[in-house]
């Protein structure tokens, strides 16, 4: 529930703040008041676009909060993240905002924008998103404007309709991804069948790619290794002079003449006048140990430089090999990867491509065949779905004809029968002998409201026979249905009395305040004969001062009261007929003001 409302510098509103009672709540004011301001500035609290065009001119800010009180009793404690919150305090849980950290049950919503564009939300400290915002608001006020009545108009959306009261939209919603996910297989088969020649030169290409590259038993790296090696036989002469030359200077020659110069040689030399240097100075222990440890490593060194040079084995035979082999790597890359330089990898992730095609398109296993029966299966599970969700449909069909027509006869249409018309959707073809049943992707049903305006007439479409005020008392009438099935507290009407007046819209007014017995209702309205029904009235009215318009906002009880009721009545609040009709109408409607 709505409990308080701050609005600051927002389109013609400076400043104001207003408190809010459950019942049945009627925002009135003359044309041009700024009436719809007021519904402006909380669908932007709640969610709704911001544009700097709201601010009020010569400001640089406008900003709006609210504070709702919510049911914290009715949400699941052993919900998931993967779960749907089904109400607000089970979204405040998911989102990190504990209910027992809620004073009083109480949320608080602020929101601004700037001039410069830029723009912020919060619940209660946390800041969230414009879709956090919008999400989490949707469990709190639900919001029907004038311009929703015309969806009544369009014959799509009375399945909408239907299925909401069904409780199905969910289960609609997985139907029509079910039924997106056949129209994908049917465009697949189609597409290989009508290529059938092109997808065969294609088989036998890769077929004859896979047995290529299983031919060549690659290993992975292996042109890297390959490359080393043949880089290392093909410079075989090189090498070996070059470690011949390592080992004559680390070992000496083995032609030598008894000289001791070899670097291992004249390390064991220094390693012997070290060892007696600190004999006679301990200070040099730390160069002699290091000098030891040089010795030692240097002549490790040479050891396995001999034993590298005594391996040493020119091999023309295993060059020509390598060789083969890196040639094979060179054609295969150039054949099934990006550049003959490119990584082997891209050779094996040709393979898999490949073979998966081969297996899913190769003999025996026929990617058409295995397509066609997954088709098939998926066609009759869709079929049946479809078939349970038209029962549903047809069930809720006669309860909601049922709860439409006690509505109307309430809101002054008793003569006026409601219905839905519910027919399969056929495909004729030229043989109507031959009609065939159609599956959309919301079924296989043709869903239209119907009307019959006066007793005896036959049924007829909504769309083609309602007048505005029929169709705002049917809008009217549906979503008092849907509202008990909802868990939302706060119903917002903005001219739901478009098109009525006398008799109709007593029974309107009527209809609202009973509708009030179990939720907030504010509606905006400029006739008397509902405004007398609310508990409570607030007035908007237009004032110029110094240049500049403004919008002001404020309850009115009492004679405050009359006297705006009988503006709305004649248009004259000073006479004392006009003032006596709307005390009247005040003590017979909502037992006084």
């Amino acid at each position: 529930m709505l409990e308080e409302l701050t609005i600051k510098d927002f389109a013609l509103i400076e400043s104001d703040y207003l408190e809010f009672n459950k019942g049945f709540t009627v925002l009135s004011g003359e044309t041009g008041a700024g009436k719809s301001i007021l519904i402006g500035a909380l669908s932007f609290l709640l969610g709704g676009k911001a544009e700097v065009s709201q601010i009020r001119a010569g400001k640089n800010e406008a900003s709006v909060s609210g504070v709702f009180v919510i049911k914290t009793d009715n949400y699941r404690s052993d919900f998931t993240e993967d779960d749907e919150p089904e109400n607000a305090a089970e979204w405040l849980e998911m989102h990190g905002i504990p209910v027992s950290s809620l004073e009083n049950n109480r949320v608080l919503l602020r929101r601004y924008i700037k001039d410069s564009g830029k723009s912020g939300a919060w619940i209660n400290d946390t800041p969230v998103t414009r879709s956090d915002l919008s999400q989490f608001s949707a469990f709190l006020v639900d919001i029907h404007g004038q311009h929703e009545h015309q969806s009544l108009m369009k014959v799509s959306e009375h399945r909408k309709f239907l299925d909401c009261r069904a409780g199905i939209l969910e289960e609609v919603e997985a139907f029509k991804k079910q039924y997106a996910l056949l129209v994908a297989k049917r465009k697949e088969y189609a597409d290989l069948t009508q290529s059938s020649e092109e997808r065969l030169k294609k088989l036998e290409m890769l077929r004859f790619a896979v047995e290529e590259i299983s031919e060549a038993k690659l290993k992975q790296n292996e042109d890297e290794l390959l490359e080393d090696e043949e880089n290392r036989l093909s410079s075989f002469e090189k090498i070996y002079s070059d470690i011949e030359t390592i080992t004559s200077a680390l070992n000496g020659s083995d032609n030598s003449s008894g000289n001791d110069d070899s670097v291992v040689d004249i390390l064991k030399r220094i390693r012997r006048e070290a060892d007696h240097a600190k004999e006679l100075d301990k200070s040099l222990t730390g160069l002699s140990e290091r000098l030891e440890s040089a010795f030692y490593e240097v002549s490790d060194i040479a050891e396995e430089f001999s034993d590298y040079k005594n391996k040493l084995v020119f091999d023309p035979a295993r060059l020509q090999t390598v060789q083969d082999r890196l040639s094979l790597i060179y054609n295969l890359k150039k054949k099934y990867a990006s550049s003959v330089n490119a990584p082997l990898k891209e050779v094996f992730d040709y393979f898999e491509k490949a073979q998966t095609f081969v297996e899913e398109n190769g003999d025996g296993n026929n990617r058409e065949n295995v397509l066609l029966q997954e088709i098939k299966a998926l066609e009759k599970t869709i079929l049946q779905n479809a078939k349970e969700i038209s029962q549903k449909r047809k069930e809720t069909a006669i309860a909601l004809k049922t709860e439409v027509d006690e509505i109307l006869s309430n809101l002054g249409m008793s003569g006026t029968k409601f219905g839905v018309s519910i027919k399969p959707k056929v495909d004729s073809g030229s043989d109507n002998s031959k009609s065939e049943l159609v599956c959309g992707p919301y079924g296989i049903d043709d869903i239209e409201f119907l009307i019959s305006a006066n007793p005896g007439n036959p049924m007829q479409p909504l769309a083609k026979i309602a007048s505005g005020g029929e169709l705002s008392r049917v809008m009217l009438s549906l979503k008092t249905i849907f509202a008990q099935n909802d868990s939302v507290e706060t119903l917002i009407f903005d001219e739901i009395d478009t098109g009525i007046g006398g008799e109709v819209a007593v029974a309107v007014g009527s209809h609202l305040k009973n509708l009030a017995k179990n939720r907030q209702i504010f509606c905006i309205t400029h006739l008397a004969s509902i405004a007398v029904y609310a508990d409570n009235q607030i007035k908007i009215e237009k004032a110029v001062e110094g240049g500049i318009t403004s919008s002001n906002v404020y309850p009115i009880e009492g004679e405050k009261r009359v006297a705006e009721i009988a503006r709305m009545l004649s248009g004259d609040a000073d006479t004392e007929q006009s003032l006596g009709h709307a005390r009247a109408m005040l003590e017979k409607y909502s037992g006084g003001y």
